[in-house]
């Protein structure tokens, strides 16, 4: 018997978020707005080299910045 996840076509990760995201948007307002400030991430990365550790940027800024170039270059 398979589950109704896998017959809808989604991934167990995206089913649990999926799952959490109806949850917290059935809270009452002050503990759906902390359970939503738990929902968010924020991914960072640093680049090392000689074994010294590089700036630490944001994953999701350092992901826009690359697509703004990458579509920039396709233009030309």
């Amino acid at each position: 018997m398979s589950s109704s996840w896998k017959a809808a076509g989604l991934t167990y990760n995206r089913y649990l978020a999926v799952a959490a995201r109806v949850v917290r948007r059935s809270l009452k307002e002050q503990p759906r707005l902390q359970a939503e400030r738990r929902g968010e991430m924020d991914l960072r990365f640093a680049k090392w080299t000689n074994g010294k550790q590089g700036e630490n940027k944001s994953l999701a800024n350092a992901n826009a910045s690359a697509m703004a170039e990458g579509s920039q270059e396709q233009q030309q």
